[in-house]
Formats: C-alpha cells, sequence, structure tokens
C-alpha cells in the first residue's frame, strides 16, 4: 500500500493435543514428570502465525507470567522494522522459583538471603528439554532454532545452561544475572568454559543495571575473561544499563539482546542514492547467508522486500517493481499489503485488469484476517472499477 512507501520503514488447556495459534499468551498445563508437579507455560505465537505455514523460531523465558507482556511488544517491534523474524514465545511460570532457578545447592546467600531449596537448576532445564520442547515442537510449526532469556536467578541459570548445555540454544540472554552466587559459581564456570570450547556459532547477551559495585565487579570481570579468550564463533555482547534497576533492566536488555541474537536477520538497504536494481539481488545474498549461520532458511522479510519494491517504482523501474512484488506475493501470499503493493506497481504498467485482481484479493484477505488497512484496499478496488 502507499502508506508502506511513506514508512519504509484465558484458556487453560489440558491435553497434548495441537493448539490454537493465538497472538494472546495461551495458558497450558503441562503434568511434569521430571519434577513431579503439575507446571504452566505460556505460549504466544506471533499473529501471522494462523495465516500461513511457516515454522518460527522460539523463544523461551523464564518468570513468564511476568514477563511475556514487555517481551511480546520487543518481538513485535523488532520484527516489524526488520530486526528479526517472528518468533514463537514460551513463558514458564514460577512455583518455587529458587529451587528451579539456581544450579547449586547454596543454604544462604550474602545478607542472610536464606535459600534452602535452591539447587535444582539442572532438574529444571531436564524438564525444559524433555518435556516442555517437545511438547512446543510436536504441537507448533517451530524453526530449528531456539533462544533462551532469563532474569535474576533465571539469568543465572541462562549463563548455567550456556556453559553446561552447549547445544540446547543458538543464543542465551543473560539479564542481571545473580553472578555473587556460590562463590562467583558463573566467573569459575567461565574459566573452564574458555579452555575448551568449540567452535559451533552461539550468541551470548548477559547484562547488569546499576545494582551496587559487587555486581559491577563481577560483571566487568566476565565481560573481559569472555571478550579475551572466548572463541572467536562466539557473538558476544555486555552492556551496562546505568540507569536501570534489578528490575526495569530486563526490559531494555530482551530489546538489545534479541538485536543482537538476530543480528545476522537484518539487512541494510542504504541511502536512496544507491541503484535499486541492486538492491534486491543484494538482499537474496544476505539472507542466504544468514541463514547458513542461523541454521535455517530466513525468508527476505516482507517489509524490506516492500522498500526495496518501491524504491523501484520511485526511480521508474515498473516492471522490476512488479518482479519485486509478485516475489513478496509469493512469499507470504496470507499478507493482504503485498498484493496491494503488487496492484499499485501493476496499475502504474497499465495493466489495470491485473491491478483489479491483485486489489481485490488485498481486500478480501484484508476482510478475513482482520487488518486494519482492509478500507484502503476495497477503496483502490472500487476506484480502479470505475475506470
Amino acid at each position: 500500500m502507499r502508506a508502506a512507501l511513506c514508512a519504509l520503514l484465558v484458556v487453560v488447556v489440558f491435553s497434548l493435543a495441537a493448539q490454537p495459534a493465538s497472538d494472546v499468551p495461551v495458558p497450558i498445563r503441562i503434568e511434569s514428570k521430571v519434577l513431579a508437579e503439575t507446571r504452566t507455560i505460556l505460549v504466544r505465537t506471533p499473529a501471522s502465525y494462523a495465516r500461513g505455514a511457516r515454522a518460527y523460531p522460539v523463544l523461551y523465558m523464564t518468570d513468564g507470567e511476568r514477563q511475556i507482556g514487555h517481551t511480546a511488544a520487543v518481538v513485535d517491534f523488532l520484527a516489524s522494522e526488520g530486526r528479526m523474524p517472528e518468533v514463537i514465545i514460551v513463558g514458564i511460570n514460577n512455583t518455587d522459583r529458587t529451587r528451579d532457578l539456581t544450579p547449586t545447592k547454596v543454604e544462604a546467600m550474602g545478607g542472610g538471603f536464606a535459600t534452602p531449596t535452591s539447587g535444582g537448576g539442572d532438574r529444571f532445564l531436564d524438564f525444559i528439554s524433555t518435556e516442555v520442547m517437545p511438547y512446543v515442537e510436536k504441537n507448533y510449526r517451530t524453526a530449528p532454532y531456539r533462544v533462551f532469556a532469563g532474569h535474576s536467578f533465571g539469568g543465572l541459570l541462562a549463563m548455567h545452561t550456556f556453559f553446561t548445555r552447549p547445544t540446547l540454544f543458538n543464543g542465551v540472554i543473560a539479564v542481571s544475572p545473580t553472578l555473587t552466587w556460590d562463590d562467583r559459581y558463573v566467573y569459575r564456570r567461565a574459566t573452564e568454559w574458555v579452555k575448551k570450547s568449540d567452535d559451533r556459532p552461539v550468541t551470548l547477551v548477559i547484562s547488569v543495571g546499576n545494582e551496587g559495585q559487587e555486581l559491577d565487579r563481577e560483571f566487568d570481570a566476565l565481560k573481559s575473561l569472555l571478550q579475551k579468550r572466548g572463541p572467536k564463533s562466539l557473538e558476544f555482547e555486555a552492556v551496562r544499563f546505568a540507569d536501570e534497576d534489578h528490575g526495569s533492566v530486563v526490559l531494555p536488555t530482551h530489546y538489545a539482546g534479541l538485536r543482537k541474537v538476530f543480528e545476522p536477520f537484518r539487512f541494510v538497504l542504504g541511502p536512496p542514492t544507491d541503484d535499486p536494481k541492486k538492491l534486491f539481488a543484494r538482499a537474496r545474498e544476505h539472507y542466504a547467508k544468514a541463514s547458513s549461520r542461523i541454521g535455517f532458511a530466513l525468508p527476505i522479510p516482507e517489509a524490506t522486500t516492500n522498500q526495496i519494491g518501491y524504491r523501484l517504482l520511485q526511480a521508474g523501474h515498473v516492471q522490476e517493481a512488479i518482479e519485486v512484488f509478485r516475489t513478496n506475493a509469493e512469499t507470504f501470499p496470507e499478507s493482504a499489503n503485498v498484493y496491494d503493493s503488487l496492484g499499485e506497481a501493476q496499475e502504474r504498467a497499465g495493466t489495470l485488469d491485473l491491478a483489479l485482481a491483485s486489489y481485490r484479493r488485498a481486500a478480501a484477505i484484508g476482510k478475513t484476517n482482520g487488518d486494519p488497512n482492509t478500507a484502503v484496499y476495497e477503496r483502490n478496488a472500487e476506484r480502479l472499477a470505475k475506470r
């Protein structure tokens, strides 16, 4: 649609039957044999899930009931800006947070905070790997790319997972991890890991807020160790958010972390003065390389292809624009917008019968999908029909 040119821009499920798509988190109860208790996970699919047959990477999170709302908004925004693909989000709700998210047994932390149930982290990871993941991968269309995010004790578990279960996740985001746990457990693990780490491509993002000198020292020590001695295949980023506290640091870290984890996904169009005829070939090459690194086929995002098409149209390369828009429609046939853009290019080329068909298809898909721009698509079809 023309606006794209300006932009350039609770049901509880008890069974293990296939679940419906929903961009609202759906609570699902799992009778866990590993944990010997009933656990609830929240599964949130992107809005496009119900309209096609694509597979999606999966983001697994601790503290699901607390973090999934703002994280879903971050994911939607980054995906709309071409910074990451759409993903399925799986948030795991808590029962005994101290038990599940700590890797070792410690009776009490500094300051006298008692942790008598601690040390169940590996059992919790067994629950994720042998019960949650198989359930999600059986009942949803998932791509072979997993990301794990955790905050505080969850960040501690994320670091433990990164060092001890290297093939479980492709990317790990550790938000303000408890680096002081068990006599510098994370740093000790990191020291062991850099001696024997392999060359698998993996991304690790860690963060800290304004949380005191002791945590700052541990953060700086871990950052220095991984930057100096980590393998070349490690994509690593350590971010300090000086204006955030231990709680508020989650949202900016998820934003920065997901950008980093999916950095290969982003394609930079370049200035409008670049030759638009070269853009689509360059985008194809970029996403072929990104697919190779990530391990599954990444299509050129709908918005990116749309922008390339409009650059061609602006420059007067109408037939080239039609081909690009047509490719977008073939890749994303569930989208109304791709057909509206194709119709605009066909109208510019003077093939009014084809343009009218594209506009009508955009309107029909938009009406089915509840697209907010459906009225625009319908007006385009009505306008052209009168001609």
